[in-house]
């Protein structure tokens, strides 16, 4: 009989061992999903997606209305099953519904209106709602609790009203929610759609924070081109398909496809390229500081 060498017997050995591929943090495989057929036929929200996420990676899906990308972000999070084809959470199977404990632990998600996440009228006892609920020991929930909040930074507005709060903190408070049960990833559904500047600005700021300093997954669903940049990788949906997939720089270098997508360049993007269209010799730049570096370095050379 033939035998094989373990990996423990090859370190011993010292014949190298073939490591392991990491576990991806979200795996798409061929996925449908539809939500009803209509007299057309069958017509799905998610339609034939194959897509990986790696664990650290900060992504943000980008499509106009109706482009599938909120049905990703619930198929993720196991709060919807794959008509067709399979989706896995570090592993772990959506489909599985002995599963989707475990996977709603792993994959936290915040939503679009932070009113409708408010469960208790007291900020600590808002944060305390979900381990509570998965069973954490009452001594354990206070340092969550306090890890959260300082994570998000409102450690001062522990025990203020939810009510009483901006809409940024609002949103800092839902994120510190989701970060009390300790997932590995978190998952933004439009979570910047109903804040003004200011407030977008603090929750991106957290959320960066904890892609860059904890290591967490990030996914971010959105329609705000800048909030893209932020990521280091952006998928564009169409129809429910994924259409562009590649670094925020790449997909906005493609301005002439996107708008077939009906999507805009951020900004400055947009006004780098008018430049370029009129003549002037700038480079590409995708936020205010590469654009005035690129119009002053223009000037110098003419």
């Amino acid at each position: 009989m033939e035998e094989f060498t373990t990996v423990s017997e090859a370190a011993e050995e010292g014949v190298p061992a073939q490591a392991e591929a990491p576990v991806p943090a979200v795996r798409f495989e061929n996925v449908k999903y539809t939500y009803d057929d209509d007299e057309e036929g069958t017509v799905f929200a998610v339609n034939g997606v194959t897509l990986t996420i790696r664990a650290g990676e900060f992504v943000a899906v980008l499509g106009r209305n109706g482009s599938g990308k909120s049905t990703l972000a619930k198929l993720i999070n196991a709060l919807l099953r794959p008509t067709e084809g399979k989706v896995t959470v570090f592993g772990l199977d959506t489909a599985d519904a002995k599963k989707a404990f475990e996977i709603r632990k792993s994959a936290g998600m915040v939503f679009q209106n932070p009113d409708n996440q408010t469960v208790a009228s007291v900020v600590e006892d808002d944060v305390a709602f979900g381990p509570e609920n998965i069973g954490v020991p009452r001594e354990e929930i206070g340092e969550r609790i306090t890890a959260a909040l300082e994570a998000v930074g409102m450690t001062e507005f522990r025990h203020a009203t939810p009510s009483r709060l901006s809409g940024g903190q609002k949103q800092r408070i839902a994120i510190a929610g989701v970060l009390a049960i300790q997932p590995k990833i978190m998952i933004l559904d439009e979570s910047t759609a109903m804040l003004d500047p200011k407030g977008r600005r603090e929750v991106m700021d957290v959320v960066k924070k904890l892609n860059k300093e904890q290591g967490m997954t990030v996914i971010l669903i959105t329609h705000f081109m800048e909030e893209a940049l932020e990521a280091e990788r952006a998928v564009v949906m169409h129809r429910g398909e994924v259409v562009m997939d590649g670094t925020p720089e790449e997909i906005f270098a493609r301005a002439d496809e996107l708008e077939t997508y009906n999507l805009t360049l951020p900004r400055a993007a947009y006004i780098c390229r008018r430049l370029q269209e009129a003549g002037m010799p700038v480079g590409n730049a995708f936020n205010a500081e590469e654009l005035a570096e690129a119009i002053c370095a223009s000037l110098q050379k003419g």
